[in-house]
């Protein structure tokens, strides 16, 4: 636009130049106002034509502008989306690591909780095995104290047995020494010597025997007469050795 602006004006220039020249001097005036019109019209043109690309260029810098305005809303929104969706996925991302944490805590909190369970379920079952050992122990330890205890028992009771057996064989032995030793003295041992009224082998009073002489009856009679009297042969004895009779 601006090169056909300056083409025209030299072209006018160059016009009015050869007018000059080739007009006659009476023409110089009516050249030089035609001249001066054109170079007027030539002006006014120009400056329509700058008017025109001033308010094509104000257009266009108009329309460059909305565009550019248009361009940076829509970077801006096209940005503001981005850093939006940025932000939901960072988000999400954030709101995911801390679910997944959570879930890794809770999981490992189950965990611990599931083993303490199983620590204390296993310290109990240990603790009651070791019970029922302990009362199991102490039962068989208590039927074992009873056991010796009912055999100490069983042999004293037997030991003190066998010494009243001992005791009663020493007395009936000592008994039947005693009786033997006044069967000697009375009668030398015959159950038919006789002395006066005493008949027998202990010389008992012949009314004491009722009549029968058998060594039965004087055996059986004897014994009646000195237990009845002096409690037993050992004390008729006694008796004997200090007064010579019984």
């Amino acid at each position: 636009m601006m090169f056909k602006h300056n083409f025209k004006k030299v072209l006018s220039a160059t016009a009015f130049a050869v007018a000059l020249v080739v007009a006659p001097a009476a023409n110089v005036s009516a050249a030089t106002n035609d001249a001066s019109s054109t170079q007027q019209s030539a002006t006014a043109t120009s400056q329509d034509q700058q008017a025109s690309q001033d308010q094509a260029a104000s257009q266009s810098s108009a329309a460059n502008q909305s565009s550019a305005t248009a361009v940076s809303a829509s970077s801006s929104t096209s940005t503001s989306s981005a850093t939006s969706t940025s932000m939901v996925k960072k988000t999400t991302k954030k709101a995911k690591k801390t679910t997944k944490k959570s879930k890794k805590k809770t999981s490992k909190k189950k965990a611990v909780k599931k083993v303490a369970k199983k620590t204390t379920k296993k310290r109990a079952t240990k603790k009651a095995a070791e019970a029922a050992a302990k009362k199991a122990a102490a039962k068989k330890a208590a039927a074992k104290a009873a056991a010796k205890k009912k055999a100490a028992a069983k042999k004293k009771a037997a030991a003190k047995k066998k010494a009243a057996a001992k005791k009663k064989a020493a007395k009936k032995s000592a008994e039947k020494a005693a009786k033997y030793w006044i069967a000697m003295r009375e009668s030398s041992g015959y159950y038919t010597a006789r002395n006066g009224s005493c008949y027998g082998r202990y010389q008992l009073l012949i009314s004491y025997l009722g009549g029968d002489l058998s060594k039965k009856n004087q055996e059986r009679t004897a014994d009646r007469y000195v237990y009845g009297r002096y409690g037993s042969w050992v004390n008729a004895k006694r008796f004997w050795l200090a007064h010579n009779w019984y």
